[in-house]
């Protein structure tokens, strides 16, 4: 049984959650605990690593990307704190998020002949372009991603990111915890796994959507002594669908 989702965001990134709906959110679910790790941001109104809210734990966190040479990973920091390195960091990532949104959104309004009902702002990020895309033209949010903005695609743009040796030192200095996230979603999750061995945890429980082997993540937790993460990666208002059971968040939370 979760009790404890582990990976949601919040309207501070590319969510719909805000900090005045998560209580009711985790009500629905039965979940006891919420991590919010909005992408490359802290939240501004969670001043302490692990906080309550309208009843609900709380824990502070963040999701960041870095390059680790052959494939760009997810980071999960934990009982994040307000260091003037991760300051520093989270807000040069955001005014390149802003001029990346810039010119996505300048790339599919010449593509589609169309004004999207988007700003570049803090925060934004591609799925707020597929939102604007899908309210202004018959394409759906997948399709958007699948022909316009994904990797590789005519309207992408790369954004600047950290090299994994640097992200890391980051989040270790201002963080309780720094966890690997989802890391069957990358396309060499053997090669993944193996950054585990400079980190703390591995996001264990996670739903892909499809079967996954999950004993190449059961070596890495062997093989490196780590701790096991999962959450449901909420982008939307449902929380629960992953994450940890009692005895799991135990852990997790005494190594916190």
């Amino acid at each position: 049984m979760v009790i404890a989702d582990l990976h949601a965001h919040t309207t501070n990134s590319d969510g719909t959650l805000t900090l005045e709906t998560l209580a009711d959110a985790a009500e629905t679910a039965g979940v006891d605990v919420v991590a919010v790790t909005d992408h490359d941001r802290l939240h501004p109104e969670l001043a302490t690593p692990v906080a309550t809210v309208d009843g609900l734990t709380v824990v502070h966190g963040i999701e960041l990307r870095v390059d680790a040479g052959d494939e760009r990973v997810d980071l999960l920091g934990y009982g994040a704190r307000r260091t003037d390195d991760l300051e520093a960091l989270a807000e040069h990532l955001q005014a390149d998020r802003i001029e990346r949104g810039r010119r996505i959104i300048r790339r599919v309004e010449e593509r589609l002949d169309v004004e999207l009902p988007v700003e570049p702002r803090p925060g934004i990020g591609r799925p707020h372009i597929a939102r604007a895309v899908a309210e202004t033209t018959d394409y759906g949010t997948r399709k958007v991603f699948e022909e316009l903005i994904g990797s590789d695609c005519p309207c992408y743009v790369a954004r600047d990111i950290p090299d994994f040796e640097a992200g890391v030192e980051v989040l270790r200095e201002a963080c309780g915890l720094v966890s690997l996230a989802h890391p069957y979603r990358y396309d060499d999750p053997a090669a993944a796994l193996e950054l585990c061995a400079d980190l703390d945890a591995v996001e264990r429980f996670y739903s892909y959507g499809r079967e996954v082997d999950t004993e190449v993540v059961e070596r890495a937790v062997d093989r490196h002594d780590l701790l096991v993460t999962g959450g449901s990666d909420a982008h939307d208002e449902t929380l629960g669908v992953a994450g940890l059971d009692r005895d799991d968040y135990r852990r997790f939370r005494a190594a916190l």
